[in-house]
C-alpha cells in the first residue's frame, strides 16, 4: 500500500461511468496528482484497471464484480473489505469510509454521476455530507462535471469557500441544501453575488458563468453545493 503524505489525498473508484484518463486530463488537469491511496468500490476495480490504476484497496459486497474475481484477488494479497450484500450503505459510501479511516483528508470519487440510476447519483452527492469538516474534503468527477459541497462552520463570524478556477465560459451552479445558504459572494463569476442569501429551492444559483481563469465562492453559513460544468469550446 502506498505511504500516506502530508495532503493524503485518496481516489474512490465507483462502478459507474468513469471516462478515459484522457478525458480526465483534459476536464480536470491534475485530478489524480499525490494520490496515496487508491480505492475500488466492487466493480469498480475493473474501472480502475481500465484508468492504469492499480487500486490498494477493494471494498464491497460482490454484486458487480464477480465471486471469482474476489476470490482471484484475495490470493494475489490484494486488501479487500467485504460487506453483505444487504445492508444499508453503498459500496461508495463503503469505500469513502475507508479513506477517511485510513486518514484521508481529500477524497476524489470517479463513477458516481450518470448512468442509467439517477438515484445512485443523488445518493452520492448527498456522501459529501458524509465526511465530518475535519476529516475530509470530497469531491465527485466526471468528463464534464466537478461537484463538491462547501460547508460554513457552525460559529457565527466564520467563514468558507473554495476556488473555483478553470476556463473562462465554463458553468458553475451555487445550489443551496435545505435550508437557506447566507453571505454567499463570489468572485470571477458573471453574475456576482456580494455577501447575499440563495433559499432552497429557487434556482438563482443555477448557471453562473466564469469569466475569470481565477474564481472563488465563500459562505458564512450554511451548506453549498458547488458543481463545475466545462462546456465545450472551438479551439
Amino acid at each position: 500500500m502506498r505511504g500516506v503524505g502530508p495532503e493524503k489525498r485518496a481516489l474512490i473508484v465507483a462502478d459507474g461511468d468513469v471516462p478515459g484518463r484522457a478525458v480526465l486530463d483534459a476536464a480536470w488537469p491534475g485530478w489524480n496528482r499525490e494520490i496515496v491511496l487508491i480505492v475500488a468500490a466492487d466493480g469498480g476495480w475493473e474501472k480502475a484497471l481500465s484508468l492504469g490504476l492499480r487500486p490498494d484497496l477493494l471494498v464491497g459486497d460482490a454484486d458487480s464484480l464477480s465471486e471469482a474475481r474476489f476470490a482471484e484477488l484475495a490470493a494475489e494479497g490484494v486488501p479487500i473489505e467485504r460487506s453483505p450484500a444487504a445492508k444499508d450503505e453503498s459500496d461508495t459510501e463503503l469505500a469513502l469510509l475507508a479513506a477517511i479511516r485510513r486518514g484521508a483528508t481529500h477524497v476524489t470519487v470517479l463513477g458516481a454521476l450518470g448512468g442509467m440510476r439517477f438515484d445512485h447519483a443523488l445518493a452520492n452527492v448527498g456522501l459529501l455530507e458524509l465526511p465530518h469538516a475535519d476529516a475530509a474534503a470530497a469531491e465527485l468527477l466526471d468528463g464534464s462535471t466537478r461537484v463538491r459541497l462547501i460547508r460554513a462552520p457552525a460559529a457565527d463570524g466564520g467563514a468558507a469557500g473554495c476556488l473555483l478556477d478553470g476556463r473562462e465560459g465554463d458553468l458553475v451552479s451555487l445550489l443551496p441544501l435545505s435550508v437557506p445558504a447566507l453571505g454567499v459572494t463570489t468572485d470571477g463569476l458573471l453574475y456576482p453575488l456580494r455577501d447575499e442569501t440563495l433559499p432552497a429551492g429557487p434556482a438563482r444559483g443555477l448557471s453562473n458563468v466564469r469569466v475569470s481563469a481565477r474564481a472563488s465562492v465563500t459562505l458564512r453559513h450554511g451548506h453549498l453545493l458547488v458543481v463545475e460544468t466545462r462546456v465545450d469550446q472551438p479551439e
